[in-house]
This record gives C-alpha cells, sequence and structure tokens, in this order.
C-alpha cells in the first residue's frame, strides 16, 4: 500500500509537470492543490491498486488508451473512459448524463463497483485516519475530511484541466502558428459539408445534448445509453456528445472504444449505414452517406489534430 502511495504522489509531479511544461498552468487553489494529490492516490480503491488517474492519463489528455479500463481485481468497465479535460462547462456528466455536477460526477467511480470499489464513506474514514489528509483538510476546509470536502477537491481539481493553446484557438485570433491551408479546409468541411459543426459546437466543440448516432441494434451494441437513466424509448442509444479538444490524444473511440482510429470514426460518419445497417435510433443527421472523398477525409481529420492542445502536440 506504501509503494502504491508513493507511485501515485510521485507518478502526479512527474506526469503533471511534463503536461505542463512550456506552458501557462493557471494557478490552484487549496481544494484543487488537495484534489490533484487526491486524483493520484490509489487510497480512494478498495485495495489501494488503482487512482483516478489510472483510467485517466495525463499524456493522454487524462483519458485511457484501452478500449475500457480496468479496475480493482482486474475488472473490466463497460464505457470507454472520456476525457477529464474541458469539463468545466458540462451541463452533465459520464457517457448516459447521470451526474449533473462535477461533485456528483467525482464520487462515482470511487462507489462504482467495478471501478474503485470502495463505498464513499469508507473512502471518508481513510482520509480521517491518514495524518495529512486530516491536516490539508482542516486546513483547506475547516473541517476534517467528509464526502463533501472530498467531491469539491476532486472537482476543483478537475476544474484547472482547461486547455486553450491550440493552432485552431491561435487561427480563430488571429495569431501566429494557426492553421495550415490542409487544416482551413478541414475546418470548413467540419462546419459545412460533413456537419460535424451540427452536434460539435460551443469552444469545447460540444452542444452538450445527447444523441444516437446508430450503433445500438440490441445485439453486439447493446448499450442503451441514456434510455437507462430517462427510461424514454426516444432515448434508446443517445449517449452524451463529447467535445472534441485534444480528441487526437483520446483514443479509442466511442462510448465502446470501438474505432481505434480518427479515420475509423469519419469513415463511419462518412456512411453509417454502411458500417451498421441495422442501428436503432440513429439521428437524421446521419441517415445518408456524406460522400467525402480521400482528400476530404484526410483534410477533415487534420483539422481535428489542431485542436490538440501544445502541451501534447509532440506526442502526436
Amino acid at each position: 500500500m506504501k509503494r502504491n502511495l508513493l507511485y501515485g504522489v510521485v507518478l502526479a509531479s512527474l506526469l503533471l509537470g511534463l503536461a505542463s511544461a512550456g506552458t501557462k498552468e493557471p494557478p490552484m487553489s487549496p481544494a484543487a492543490r488537495l484534489g490533484k494529490l487526491l486524483f493520484f492516490d490509489p487510497i480512494l480503491s478498495e485495495d489501494s491498486s488503482v487512482s483516478c488517474a489510472s483510467c485517466h492519463k495525463p499524456e493522454f489528455a487524462f483519458a485511457d488508451t484501452a478500449v475500457v479500463s480496468t479496475g480493482v481485481h482486474g475488472r473490466k468497465g463497460t464505457r470507454n473512459a472520456p476525457s477529464a479535460m474541458n469539463v468545466s462547462a458540462r451541463e452533465s456528466l459520464f457517457w448516459d448524463g447521470r451526474a449533473a455536477t462535477l461533485e456528483e460526477q467525482a464520487l462515482g467511480p470511487i462507489a462504482n463497483p467495478v471501478e474503485m470499489n470502495l463505498p464513499v464513506a469508507e473512502a471518508v474514514k481513510r482520509l480521517k485516519r491518514n495524518p495529512r489528509y486530516r491536516s490539508l483538510f482542516l486546513s483547506t476546509f475547516r473541517r476534517m475530511p467528509d464526502a463533501r470536502g472530498l467531491a469539491t477537491a476532486l472537482a476543483s481539481f478537475e476544474r484547472t484541466l482547461e486547455t486553450s493553446n491550440t493552432p485552431n484557438d491561435r487561427w480563430l485570433n488571429e495569431e501566429p502558428g494557426g492553421l495550415t491551408e490542409q487544416q482551413i479546409r478541414g475546418r470548413d468541411l467540419f462546419r459545412e459539408k460533413a456537419r460535424c459543426f451540427e452536434c460539435h459546437f460551443s469552444p469545447d466543440f460540444t452542444g452538450d445534448e445527447f444523441r444516437s448516432i446508430g450503433l445500438f441494434n440490441g445485439r453486439q451494441y447493446a448499450d442503451s445509453g441514456r434510455f437507462g437513466i430517462t427510461h424514454d424509448s426516444s432515448d434508446l442509444g443517445k449517449m452524451r456528445v463529447p467535445g472534441l479538444r485534444n480528441v487526437a490524444m483520446t483514443a479509442p473511440y466511442m462510448h465502446d472504444g470501438s474505432f481505434k482510429t480518427l479515420r475509423e470514426v469519419i469513415d463511419y460518419y462518412d456512411d453509417p449505414m454502411k458500417v451498421l445497417p441495422d442501428g436503432r435510433n440513429r439521428d437524421s443527421l446521419l441517415r445518408e452517406p456524406l460522400h467525402l472523398s480521400e482528400q476530404e477525409k484526410q483534410d477533415l481529420e487534420s483539422f481535428l489534430h489542431a485542436l490538440t492542445d501544445d502541451r501534447f502536440r509532440k506526442a502526436q
């Protein structure tokens, strides 16, 4: 357990140091600094084997490279772990939108039996027994560790994980180092012919809506998505539209991680019916092929790479 705790603290300092190299990291509040420690500490899992960062890896824009993440005792999740970056403005969290706030979302994986499998009350007891965390909670919140403080700390850290240093941002601000000619062509496709902008708008490239892209047929694609929360048949297969900042760093894609590359995603959207003709409740935007040429697909992918923050661009 001590080795795992040390590993978590060292990993936090090393990876976040690398991630922010050459960029200005916003000043952190005491609550965010506490949340940063907790995010990387396996103390919040049943057997002290995994932390939040085990599934939300800093070097991959706080997403996972696995189709589904591995929790305690080698248990596999059921959905791909999305990026924990650029979530401060989100109206709902998780693929199915079951959490309305970051504070609510932050506690979910701790108690989830497939992920960290530690009742929140037990997590609080552990923090109370830990002299360092007792002191940090007292200095930060003026009270002993509790569930509210734990949620506040983790959510405060996640709110610092914002990015705005991308070629696309510089192009919009008419600054040097913006889009290439190919990426400008891709941006035009994104906004018009490829119809991406219909769902991926706003500064974070999401409308915070729930849409079904047809990856549900009740058989090999059996995740009913938002329907599991609302029990409204019109929500069958709908998932929260993810933001696209740093999307080139967060493969594999979709709620089930079924697409390994951005090109596979583009090929799917070009003609969804060809890939999965029996997809149910498919959004009306995805019922006709786009007829993108090979060059247009390359241009569109190039633009998506231009949404990557500078701190990650060397890894692309």
